[in-house]
């Protein structure tokens, strides 16, 4: 019987593809920008460099011949390097 076909092979399968899903949805999984144009412009800089590193390791993964596992510690460590710098927006309660 081949590997792939036994459930230890499926289930690790299954995990490569969630820890990709999950490096990819957390390094575009960012907070809304305060209103100032300086944290907007961070934010969509952050956005771009981000959704371009997802990307990368997508076509890796999926052109390249990558290893799920390889892609997703990838993404995880560039999106490390590259934390959120600008100011989250903040609900202060204004009155409705």
């Amino acid at each position: 019987m081949s590997e792939l076909n036994t459930p230890e092979a499926g289930r690790a399968e299954t995990d490569a593809v969630m820890a990709l899903l999950r490096a990819v949805h957390d390094a575009l999984d960012l907070p809304l920008p305060d209103i100032t144009d300086r944290d907007d412009r961070a934010h969509r800089r952050l956005l771009f460099n981000r959704a371009t590193d997802a990307r990368c390791v997508l076509a890796g993964a999926l052109e390249q011949g990558y290893s799920l596992e390889t892609a997703a510690e990838m993404l995880r460590r560039w999106t490390a390097t590259s934390p959120v710098t600008y100011a989250p927006w903040m609900d202060k309660g204004a009155p409705a």
